[in-house]
């Protein structure tokens, strides 16, 4: 049987979304005549980003509790019993042979109305400490894929399956791409490049430390792709040049990654996962600003394998440069933080979870 129908929910974030995506294209290639449905918070960036990924998507009226008392908490009942109501309109008209969840404010509506109907659900978790969404739903789910050690403190152990999150599978081969990255980014080969990321829309915290130590790079004889991310390219494009190539937002991260040697990030865990692969020395600077302070954690969990170098916002001000230079002048260290990182991937993770979620549905055939 090769007309499946699979129901998908994952959204709020990219971190939630672009995994998402990846485990429906792996089961589109190996079920060709399967349908698909995404389900998504309707005001969030799921409503555009999986349907320019050729799926379709239904929205609910759903969102996250904030952490002070506002009239948006005061709706979340009400969203709540609208989505569960919706959802199970959804599942019911859809009739799925599995619902995966990775994470985000409609995964939860939608797989409580699944898992209501007794249809096979299983659980993606990108991070080293997962949302509240995916510990509310773990006991209903069959399966629980993560990223991470250690989530037997959250999840039951034996629902938990190792796999690593789902990334850019051009990633795996970018070795030999550097000459061509560099060319493209019209850079030189006799300086060190510096990638800066800040995720997609940016971050105004490392976009303030890189344009203050802009002198400090050029001292250092060191040249930057910087992607400052959408909301801010105005306001830092002014620093374009020779030797600074400021981005709003870069579609080929493979060339980006191949022609870096060293990379400053956040540490979402589809970054994490990102650069694991890429296998290149990284200045974690996690956003704190995050629910449970999960990015954080993600770093941590890589800086304990001597695998990579966080510095807190907090404290870039005073130690940004001495850390720098102690990696950057140390061809040592930063051949050990790669070769450290590089042990951590695990580039199969898509297919090991489709694999899983075969063994699924062919159990319940």
């Amino acid at each position: 049987m090769s007309s499946y129908r699979f129901i998908l929910s994952g959204g709020g974030t990219g971190g939630h979304i672009y995994p998402a995506i990846a485990i429906a294209n792996e089961l589109k290639q190996r079920y060709p005549d399967a349908l698909f449905l995404f389900v998504g918070a309707q005001d969030r960036m799921e409503m555009e980003k999986v349907p320019q990924a050729g799926y379709e998507i239904k929205g609910l009226w759903i969102s996250g509790i904030q952490r002070k008392l506002t009239l948006k908490n005061l709706m979340f009942p009400f969203k709540l019993i609208s989505s569960i109501w919706k959802a199970k309109k959804i599942v019911k008209s859809f009739k799925p042979d599995i619902a995966v969840g990775t994470g985000g404010y409609a995964s939860g509506p939608l797989l409580k109305a699944a898992s209501g109907k007794r249809i096979p659900c299983v659980l993606q978790e990108q991070n080293s400490f997962p949302g509240i969404t995916n510990k509310w739903l773990a006991k209903n789910v069959e399966k629980i894929f993560v990223a991470y050690n250690g989530l037997d403190r959250f999840f039951p152990a034996d629902k938990i399956i190792k796999t690593g999150n789902p990334v850019r599978q051009d990633l795996l081969k970018i070795d030999d791409k550097k000459e061509e990255g560099l060319k493209f980014f019209q850079l030189t080969k006799n300086r060190k490049t510096l990638f800066v990321m800040g995720g997609s829309l940016g971050a105004r915290r490392i976009n303030q430390l890189i344009e203050k130590e802009l002198n400090f790079f050029k001292e250092n004889n060191v040249q930057l792709i910087w992607q400052c991310g959408k909301l801010y390219f105005d306001e830092y494009k002014k620093h374009q040049g020779d030797t600074v190539k400021v981005h709003a937002f870069i579609n080929d991260m493979k060339l980006a990654y191949a022609a870096a040697d060293i990379i400053i990030s956040r540490a979402g865990a589809i970054s994490v996962s990102e650069l694991a692969i890429v296998g290149k020395p990284v200045f974690f600077i996690p956003s704190p600003n995050v629910a449970e302070d999960h990015q954080t954690k993600n770093a941590s969990a890589v800086v304990k394998n001597n695998a990579a170098v966080l510095i807190r916002e907090n404290d870039l001000d005073t130690t940004f440069e001495e850390t720098f230079l102690s990696v950057f002048n140390s061809e040592e260290k930063q051949k050990e933080l790669g070769i450290n990182i590089k042990a951590m991937a695990l580039p199969n993770a898509t297919s090991d979870i489709v694999d899983e979620i075969e063994k699924l549905i062919k159990k319940v055939a």
